[in-house]
Parts: C-alpha cells; sequence; structure tokens
C-alpha cells in the first residue's frame, strides 16, 4: 500500500493549500506549501518566498510542506529555502517535511536529504516529521526543545538509525520510527536498536514506535527484559508484518502489563493469537488490520 491522501490536521488545526492570493489569513489554520505539476505559481522555492514574506509570517507556528518537484529531484533546495527564511519563521514550533501522496511522488521515489541543517534552523521546534528515506540523514543532530520526531519511510537505513539513535535530544518524548523492507531500502536487523532498547537514550522518551517494519517479530522477542519498558506507555509496533510468532512473544512479556497502550495494527496473526493478545491487554491493545497470512509474502502497510 502507499499513502493516498495528504494531510488534513496537523497539531489539531485544519490543513490548508496556501494561495498566493490570499495569503496567511489565520494561524488558526496550518498552511501546506506546495507546487503543482504545471508550476502555475512558480517553483516552491518561489512560494516560500512568498509565504515568509507575508506580515503574518512571523506569528505561523506550525507548517507543512508538501510536493516539491514532479521530477523525483531531491530536497536540498526547498531545505535550502526555508534556511534562507528562517528568521522570517522566528515561531516555528511543528514541521511536516514531506507531505507527499503516491499519486505525487511514491514514498520510495522522494529524495531527501540532511535534516539537520533545517531543525537547527528552527530552535523552537517541538515535532518535527519527515517522509521519504532516500538521502536521509541526522548528522550530528542536537536539539533541546524537540519533544516529537517522526521518520516514515519504506526503507529506513541503518546510517540514518545510527545517526538518529546518536542525536542529543534531551526532552524527546515521542520517537516513531518507520523502518520498512529491504526492497525499499531498509539494510539493519534489530541490533540496531540495543542502545535505545536498552534505555540508554532519550530520558524522556513515552512513545516507542518502530512500525512499518519488516522485522517486527525480532523487535518483539527483543523487548522481552528491555529496560525501555520501564519508561514508556505507549508502543508502537503498527504497519508491520507481525505473526504469531511475534503475538507470542508480546505475550511472555510481563513488563508489557503496566503500558497504556500497544498498538499491533496491520499483522499477519492467526484469529487465535488476537483473542489471546485482546485477554491478555483488554482495552488496551489494537489488533486490527488483519492481512491474510502468507509464509512466502507478507508485506508492510506502506512501502512504495
Amino acid at each position: 500500500m502507499s499513502i493516498s491522501s495528504n494531510l488534513t490536521y496537523f497539531n489539531g488545526k485544519p490543513v490548508v493549500d496556501f494561495n498566493t492570493k490570499s495569503g496567511i489569513e489565520s494561524t488558526t489554520q496550518v498552511y501546506r506549501i506546495r507546487t503543482d505539476y504545471d508550476k502555475e505559481d512558480g517553483p516552491i522555492e518561489d512560494l516560500i518566498d512568498t509565504f515568509c514574506a507575508h506580515p503574518k509570517a512571523a506569528e505561523v507556528t506550525e507548517l507543512v510542506i508538501g510536493i516539491w518537484d514532479f521530477e523525483g529531484d531531491s530536497s536540498a533546495s526547498t531545505i535550502a529555502k526555508l534556511l534562507e527564511n528562517k528568521d522570517k519563521l522566528p515561531n516555528l514550533q511543528y514541521l511536516m517535511f514531506g507531505d507527499i501522496t503516491y499519486e505525487e511522488n511514491e514514498m520510495s521515489w522522494i529524495e531527501q536529504g540532511d535534516m539537520t541543517p533545517l531543525l537547527n534552523a528552527f530552535p523552537k521546534l517541538q515535532r518535527f516529521q519527515v517522509r521519504g528515506g532516500n538521502g536521509l540523514g541526522f548528522s550530528n543532530l542536537s536539539h533541546k526543545n524537540l519533544t516529537s520526531l517522526i521518520v516514515e519511510t519504506g526503507g529506513l537505513s541503518s546510517s540514518a538509525v545510527k545517526q538518529i539513535l546518536a542525536a542529543d535530544l534531551p526532552n524527546l518524548e515521542h520517537l516513531e520510527l518507520w523502518l520498512g523492507v529491504e526492497d525499499y531500502g531498509f539494510d539493519g536487523s534489530v541490533a540496531d536498536y540495543k542502545e535505545l532498547l536498552d534505555g540508554k537514550l532519550f530520558p524522556k522518551l513515552k512513545y516507542l514506535g518502530l512500525s512499518n517494519s519488516g522485522i517486527v517479530d525480532d523487535i518483539a522477542v527483543a523487548l522481552k527484559g528491555a529496560p525501555i519498558l520501564e519508561r514508556i506507555s505507549v508502543l508502537d509496533l503498527s504497519k508491520g508484518t507481525m505473526t504469531d510468532v511475534g503475538g507470542q512473544a508480546l505475550l511472555d512479556n510481563p513488563a508489557l502489563k503496566k503500558l497504556d497502550f500497544i498498538n499491533c495494527y496491520h499483522h499477519f496473526m492467526t484469529d487465535g493469537m488476537m483473542e489471546k493478545l485482546q485477554a491478555a491487554f483488554p482495552e488496551k491493545i489494537d489488533v486490527s488490520g488483519k492481512e491474510d497470512s502468507d509464509d512466502d509474502w507478507r508485506f508492510v502497510e506502506v512501502s512504495e
């Protein structure tokens, strides 16, 4: 499956496309800056300039960046333009970079780059969400105010994972990584997450998402005795290829009992295992989204 629709809400506010004629009418809504196929309003760099030149730009706290190019070009020039205008967005706190549907560009084709300069440019950022794994990096990332980091990919490289887990994010509460599968760039293993599961990283973490993963069974097994479970309240293993192997590992893990919620949406577990999990974690687990089990072919929810 692929992502078929753009965001309609972001940080609890409705998302609307930025229109150069109407400008920034209200900060009770979130503006999405994106180009269109014919670039009738010009390239996205021009749209960013126009947006940031508006008198109300300094009041903007949320921003969504959509499709920047239909020819497969990287996000480099879009990032550069945001950096150029950073002083005109002094109160930006929530940023989604890459609100792109499969009709605009398949997620596996989105060409990203190093996100660290973008995060550094906006020190008040609390939430950063990015889509697309090709070329994605977070080199030497350090950010004191970031509380939520969401990385959506069909295949997250081990090099990007190492950079994320090496980041200095003392106030991070929500970490959501879409790991994906080998066919679309995933090249790691559960061993890449040992320090994270050992509870040595991100002291304020409350929400751990290792989702959209082809190795979710291995992750579920590795969570047995993991110190991180003493700290988090939500475990998100959704959108992956979990089978009864992973389900049994959850059943055999008493530390999960104290969590507020476990998300296993989209899986390949049997009806019997689903019933056992629902009985073990009443009102605290989502095992909806059952897919037909096939040992030869199991798929994550979002890959292409």
